[in-house]
């Protein structure tokens, strides 16, 4: 019997009409242009505005456009699986309401969380369940409102993050050469003080007293998590390719998670790689978490030919890391 193994067959996205610039955000706070182009690299970031709309919104979109590009019959979807930081409700799962949304009949749908790495850990959580035979197509989804945690009072943060949606349409195949090939994950576990949100978990529950003090927004200790972020996915990136027995000649695309584009820089150093090969995207979208790798390979889809070698790295929140290598298996200029 034929090896099962897991590709990706189509990729949607959706980013929320309002755009969030550097110049309206040197209005908000003691910042400019200048100032966070040469710290992170991002010009503008979309925002979701709406009144009443959160992550399942924009995770819908995506899966939507997702399937009407592929062709693929709702009714066949075995699952949908999303990763994210901020769900809709503490429960029930974001995953639930994107399948009642889209009408699916046939999934199961649950949520996962591992921060700006969830996409990676997500995708690579489908592949086994598809190898495992029982199941023949999974959607993932990386989708955060960003917004919804992040305090636009303090300087440092602010300007890091917007919100969006990425879907991946994953499917069962025996051709070979193709498909999710390896995985290197770790959590350093001693992220914790570094970066996290104070407030709204069981440990600290909502109060009068959390809100307050303004303890439901995002806190980072920004060189910390800096140097961690550089040295964990540039190491990982070179572990793939020493299990793999590749060099960076090898690689035709690193994906990595689009946090900083000092630390893309840096991690390109570090492995020894020509930005040329990094996809990057975040001038125009920022930091959107667990999107970030979704959008990038919506954004890059044209320039993907069958065969490619695909690295995939990401760092995120409790220190969780990784890298994935990935062999594209369809021709992405072909898609209408």
């Amino acid at each position: 019997m034929a090896r099962i193994n897991a590709i990706i067959t189509g990729v949607g996205g959706y980013v929320p009409d309002y755009v969030l610039t550097n110049e309206e955000l040197s209005r908000m706070v003691d910042t400019s242009d200048e100032w966070i182009m040469t710290r992170v690299g991002i010009k503008e970031r979309h925002i979701l505005t709406e009144e009443g709309l959160g992550t399942s919104y924009m995770a819908r979109k995506a899966a939507k456009q997702l399937i009407q590009k592929t062709g693929v019959d709702p009714d066949t979807i075995d699952a949908i699986i999303v990763a994210s930081t901020t769900p809709d409700y503490k429960f029930p799962s974001t995953a639930s309401i994107v399948v009642g949304k889209l009408g699916l009949k046939n999934a199961f749908a649950f949520d996962t969380s591992a921060a700006c790495a969830g996409f990676m850990y997500t995708l690579d959580l489908a592949a086994n369940m598809i190898q495992s035979g029982r199941y023949k197509k999974i959607i993932v989804i990386g989708a955060d409102k960003m917004s919804s945690m992040v305090d636009y009072t303090d300087r440092q943060t602010c300007v890091l993050f917007g919100d969006g949606a990425g879907a991946v349409l994953v499917e069962a195949t025996e051709e070979e050469g193709v498909g999710v090939q390896d995985a290197f994950f770790r959590t350093d576990g001693k992220g914790l003080p570094f970066l996290h949100m104070k407030a709204g978990g069981s440990v600290c529950p909502p109060s009068h007293f959390t809100v307050d003090h303004r303890l439901h927004y995002v806190y980072q200790e920004g060189r910390t998590v800096f140097r961690y972020a550089v040295t964990s996915m540039g190491d990982d990136v070179l572990e793939i390719l020493k299990r793999n027995n590749m060099t960076t000649d090898d690689v035709n695309w690193v994906i990595p998670h689009e946090a900083n584009y000092r630390i893309i820089e840096a991690v390109a150093k570090r492995v020894d790689l020509p930005m040329e090969k990094i996809v990057v995207n975040i001038e125009r979208y920022g930091n959107t978490s667990a999107a970030t790798i979704p959008l990038a390979i919506w954004d890059h889809e044209k320039y993907l030919k069958k065969g490619d070698n695909v690295v995939f790295t990401a760092f995120g929140a409790g220190f969780a890391h990784g890298a994935s290598f990935y062999k594209w298996a369809y021709d992405g200029a072909a898609v209408k």
